[in-house]
């Protein structure tokens, strides 16, 4: 069995990231590879990413950035192992058998075709002006195993994750998601979609570039921007509906009176959902429906 790690970079310095991961295929006597495909990032950060070609079995640079569904299927074109790992750049290894877990975790478990290690946030947030991203991270995307394996695909995320080859060529990423947010949702449907599990195992990566307050809800905007389009396409609502925002559109969405009263009650308080979300104490609830108000606006 080989693994290839595979790390999609946009802006940012993965020498660190690289440097280790070198380090453990070479201490534990790994068959492994690193591929790194730069998705047309600034040139400082290609310039600091040009001392870890030599660590890495393949690096593609290029010249248009072409997004994050589709950056992770090309990784198909310049992987010829038993197995792809995607790791996010951004990411911070924090166990010295990272590497080796996935390997032991596939050689007792051969069934195993897609296995998700987990994430984990820094203890505190690096400065109250980045309380928000930090906040949800802890609260709702970083969860317990036990909590994982309850929901294994509404659960799931790209960070870290091992697909075998087979599956992964069955069930690509969907391109008609080009910006930020709910790819990796889609994805983990469409795996539900063929039948196939997603297991969940301890092996945790730290998300260590955690966004400012104000970049985040730019970012969450971007990530309504993404759901209104999937939504538009009735075929996906099935894929979408388990999601808690998605929920409540459509049930508000059967009465358009309701709709109305809706949209009106909660954009009186969009000036009031921005300050508290810009603040150093945020509240999700208000997080939960100013992304319920932009879903609104964004499909009226």
């Amino acid at each position: 069995m080989k693994i290839s790690v595979c790390i999609p970079v946009f802006n940012f310095d993965v020498r660190e990231l690289i440097t280790e991961l070198k380090h453990q295929i070479q201490k534990d006597s790994l068959n492994a590879e690193i591929i790194v495909i730069d998705d047309a990032s600034d040139s400082k950060f290609i310039q600091y990413n040009q001392e870890i070609l030599n660590l890495c079995d393949g690096f593609v640079g290029l010249e248009k950035n072409i997004g994050r569904s589709k950056i992770r299927n090309l990784f198909l074109k310049y992987s010829h192992t038993d197995y792809l790992l995607f790791l996010d750049c951004d990411g911070q290894i924090i166990s010295d058998d990272f590497l080796k877990k996935y390997f032991d975790f596939i050689e007792l478990n051969l069934s195993s075709q897609v296995v998700y290690g987990g994430r984990i946030a820094p203890k505190k947030p690096l400065t109250p002006n980045n309380i928000l991203r930090w906040r949800f991270a802890v609260e709702r995307e970083n969860l317990p195993l036990k909590k994982r394996i309850e929901k294994p695909y509404l659960s799931f995320q790209t960070n870290n994750f091992l697909i075998s080859k087979n599956v992964f060529e069955e069930v690509p990423f969907n391109t008609s998601v080009k910006k930020y947010g709910y790819e990796d949702l889609i994805f983990a449907m469409d795996l539900k979609a063929k039948n196939i599990p997603i297991h969940h195992i301890e092996n945790y990566i730290l998300n260590n570039d955690v966004e400012s307050n104000v970049v985040y809800l730019n970012k969450v905007a971007e990530s309504i921007d993404n759901l209104a389009l999937l939504l538009k396409d009735k075929t996906l609502h099935s894929k979408l509906s388990e999601i808690k925002i998605v929920k409540a559109y459509l049930f508000i969405s059967k009465v358009p009176a309701l709709k109305f009263a809706v949209a009106k009650i909660l954009n009186s308080f969009e000036g009031y959902f921005i300050k508290n979300l810009r603040s150093q104490n945020p509240n999700l609830t208000f997080l939960d429906l100013y992304k319920l108000l932009l879903l609104i606006k964004r499909l009226s």
